[in-house]
């Protein structure tokens, strides 16, 4: 009997221990994130969260945190709370191994952390933004989330800080890069809209409402859709 209770016990302690592939956890956060599944987001943090050695795990946690925040919560305390630690375990994941996805990761939490804090930690915080997504593209130049992060921050930063021309030449680039994410041509048609280039803009707006959303941001993708049809209607009247 003991020794039955003695395998159960091993098996049991094996099954707890049992460890993730960053591609299992990948296509895990892909559909949550994608459906903003927040039961499927946390277990995701969980099964994550003590990892200290996989750049790319460590990442992915970050960046279940920073999106979580995003998704699941309404209190800005906690919100920036999860900012904070997201940001702390992406600038660990960089120092570990300095890729594409680490840097975007960074980048995006540190955007997000931005918004909660006031004008001088904020001017303090673009300078890591901008550090973190370049060289999230210096390591490839196809990433097109950092590219789209780098136009929105020259088209809304304000002077002197703002660049419409770097605006819409990053977003211009992560068009190129992933023509199905619909989103990019939603922020075109923001960008073309404040320059007041009315064809353009609508033109940019049609594309979201014709396209697919892209396979990994569903739900984003139909709120694309949703808010383009206002722009629509507004640029109509």
């Amino acid at each position: 009997m003991k020794k039955y209770t003695l395998i159960i016990s091993i098996l049991l302690i094996l099954v707890t221990l049992k460890a993730y592939s960053y591609e299992e956890l990948k296509q895990e956060f892909l559909h949550a994130n994608s459906y903003r599944i927040f039961d499927e987001m946390k277990n995701i943090i969980e099964k994550t969260a003590e990892e200290t050695k996989n750049a790319n795990i460590m990442a992915l946690n970050a960046e279940a945190m920073t999106e979580i925040a995003n998704l699941g919560y309404q209190e800005n305390e906690t919100r920036k709370e999860l900012y904070e630690k997201a940001v702390e375990k992406a600038k660990k994941a960089v120092e570990i191994e300095n890729n594409t996805y680490t840097n975007y990761v960074a980048g995006a939490a540190v955007g997000r952390l931005a918004q909660f804090s006031g004008i001088f930690e904020s001017m303090f915080l673009l300078g890591d933004f901008d550090k973190y997504f370049k060289q999230s593209i210096e390591c490839d130049c196809k990433n097109y989330g950092s590219l789209v992060a780098m136009g929105m921050r020259y088209r809304d930063t304000p002077w002197p800080m703002k660049n419409d021309k770097k605006a819409e030449e990053y977003l211009l680039k992560a068009l190129e890069a992933e023509p199905a994410y619909i989103n990019t041509y939603y922020e075109l048609g923001i960008f073309y809209k404040n320059k007041n280039d009315k064809e353009k803009a609508m033109k940019m707006f049609n594309k979201v409402i014709e396209l697919p959303p892209h396979e990994n941001w569903i739900i984003q993708g139909k709120e694309a859709k949703k808010m383009s049809k206002i722009e629509l209607e507004n640029l109509q009247k």
